[in-house]
């Protein structure tokens, strides 16, 4: 950018005292003048056309500015400390060195300005135009840029510790070697953003965008960059050592060797992702989805990646010893070049910690992991605390298939015992167990009792009628015959159906986001009532609990179930369990307020 000279020859020399009373007379163009080191110090020149004007190193703390044109003008090392200089017009002025430090500049038009060196701590930014300005090495820490325009500004090694840049735009600022630590990025733009070597320790990213950024060695130590997005950004050896990713949008995005250690990547999208080389040692990559990743030389020893996706995901070379696996969902991945010792198939809720070390006592052999995981990734174990109804049974697994795409569900084994029957399910393809197992939860009460109801409709409908006559096959005795006829469980049965349903409810309601699992709780206790199991206590004792104990564990679960609250359906908020979540929120918000 070209500056003019700051002291052309034709500028009016003015004395201070002739502008003031000039401006109390109403005069309002001091277009070009020349008041260079004057002290202007709390003087009132709002509105005042001062375009061009030279005032190097002019003392104008406190000075009143409002609306002031200063287009052009030369302000080199001016004091400007707490001016008033809100919907100022600054377009390509020169403020190099200044001081505007608790300066107000709320909705000043910035744009093409020079502010390199200059010192604006604390001052006020918001809704700022900044478009193009050159901030090099500014001190911008604690200062307001809510909403403000940066984009395509010059930010390099400027000082925007704890700023806040809410929502601000920044879509092609040059921000290379920036300090933001701890600043207040949220829902902020920053696509195609150069941020090469920036630190952003412990910075606020939460739902910004950084689309096509290129966050090369940046530092993003602590960072909560949840629901960002991040499609096609370069983070190539960046460090994001225990940074917050949960829910992010990472599509190709660049990671190679990238520090990710103990990193939460909850439900992220890496699909097409290069983790090539990457350090994961203890992320939680739960519920991510890794399809077309590269993961080859990776480093995932101690990981999470319970009910991950990984589909066609490069694995060669990476390093997975105790990684845990629960439930991942394993498509067309090749593991027999991973390294690895032990993984755990398990997880337990209850303690946080994964479960079920995979092989037991020993290590694995060469290509066991991928010999496992082919015969087994398709099989899925349910257990029942009654005797399952085959009719319905088979009415669910046809529904399951119409909902998966051909599923191809069949029944590998059957194993009674006193306190509950497994059922093992054979798939024609990988599935995520857990979330089918979830989802036969969720289907089989519904349609035992739609059978139990209209069974000698559907009998009809198949043409099944009962034998009149006598058969060359032995029919059962009536008592067998009749079983499908509903029952009275037992008091011992009616007990563990009992528990049985409340431990499904705690860990659907552990698990799941609140529009979600009310309606599958809601299922469970009309399935209870079914029985003729009274579930009054379900909805006054153990829904609150629940609520509450996750509310301790998971801060954002409270803005979740504050979010149901204003926008859950009227059907939802009616229903038995719609009514206990409301009446256990209410109660917790209560509690709040005392303590």
């Amino acid at each position: 950018m070209q500056y003019r000279d700051c002291h052309p020859a034709s500028k009016v020399n003015m004395q201070v005292q002739d502008l003031l009373e000039r401006y109390q007379n109403g005069e309002r163009n001091f277009a070009q003048i020349d008041l260079s080191s004057a002290n202007l110090s709390g003087v009132n020149l709002r509105d005042a056309d001062l375009t061009g004007a030279n005032l190097t190193g002019a003392n104008l703390s406190w000075a009143f500015l409002s609306r002031a044109n200063l287009t052009g003008a030369c302000l080199r090392r001016a004091d400007l400390r707490s001016a008033s200089l809100n919907n100022a017009v600054l377009n390509q002025t020169i403020l190099s060195g200044a001081n505007l430090g608790k300066a107000d500049l709320r909705m000043a038009q910035l744009e093409a300005a020079d502010l390199s060196w200059a010192v604006l701590q604390e001052a006020d930014l918001s809704g700022a135009n900044l478009q193009a300005a050159k901030l090099d090495q500014v001190n911008l820490e604690r200062a307001k840029l809510s909403n403000s325009c940066l984009a395509a500004a010059e930010l390099m090694e400027a000082n925007l510790r704890r700023a806040n840049l809410t929502s601000a735009t920044l879509d092609r600022a040059n921000l290379r070697e920036a300090h933001l630590e701890e600043a207040n990025l949220r829902e902020a733009s920053l696509i195609g953003a150069n941020l090469i070597e920036a630190n952003l320790n412990g910075v606020y990213l939460r739902q910004a965008n950084l689309t096509e950024a290129d966050l090369h060695r940046v530092v993003l130590t602590g960072a909560d960059m949840s629901e960002a997005i991040l499609t096609n950004a370069d983070l190539s050896r960046s460090n994001l050592a225990g940074a917050y990713l949960l829910k992010a949008s990472m599509s190709k995005a660049q990671l190679l060797r990238a520090n990710l250690q103990d990193v939460y990547l909850l439900r992220a999208d890496l699909n097409g992702a290069n983790l090539r080389g990457a350090d994961l040692r203890r992320a939680d990559l739960s519920g991510a989805y890794l399809s077309d990743t590269s993961l080859s030389e990776a480093d995932l020893s101690d990981a999470y990646l319970l009910e991950s996706h990984l589909i066609r995901t490069n694995l060669d070379g990476a390093q997975m010893t105790g990684c845990c696996i629960a439930n991942w969902h394993l498509e067309n991945t090749d593991c027999s070049r991973i390294n690895c010792r032990y993984v755990f198939t398990g997880f337990d809720y209850t303690t946080k910690s994964p479960a079920d070390r995979y092989p037991v006592g020993r290590d694995l052999e060469a290509g066991e992991l991928e010999r496992h995981y082919q015969q087994d990734n398709a099989v899925v174990e349910v257990y029942l605390t009654e005797p399952p109804n085959w009719e319905a049974l088979a009415f669910t697994l046809a529904q399951l298939d119409l909902e998966e795409n051909a599923l191809g569900l069949t029944i590998k084994a059957y194993k009674p015992s006193d306190d509950n029957y497994l059922i093992q399910l054979k798939a024609t393809r990988p599935v995520n167990a857990k979330a089918l197992t979830r989802r036969i939860f969720q289907v089989y009460p519904k349609i035992l009792q739609q059978l139990l109801t209209h069974r000698t409709e559907i009998l009809s409908l198949l043409a099944i009628a009962p034998q009149t006559k006598q058969s060359d096959v032995a029919l059962e005795p009536a008592s067998q015959v009749n079983r499908a006829a509903p029952e009275v469980p037992s008091h011992d049965r009616r007990i563990r159906l009992y528990q049985e349903v409340v431990r499904q409810i705690q860990h659907i309601m552990m698990n799941q986001a609140p529009d979600q699992f009310v309606q599958s709780v809601q299922q469970l206790l009309d399935y209870l009532n079914h029985q003729g199991i009274a579930t009054e206590a379900i909805q006054k004792k153990v829904i609150s609990q629940v609520i509450t104990q996750r509310a301790k564990q998971d801060k954002s679960f409270c803005d979740h179930i504050q979010r149901w609250e204003k926008t859950a359906p009227d059907v939802a908020r009616s229903s038995a369990v719609g009514q206990a979540m409301r009446f256990a929120i209410a109660q917790m918000w209560a509690d709040t307020k005392q303590n």
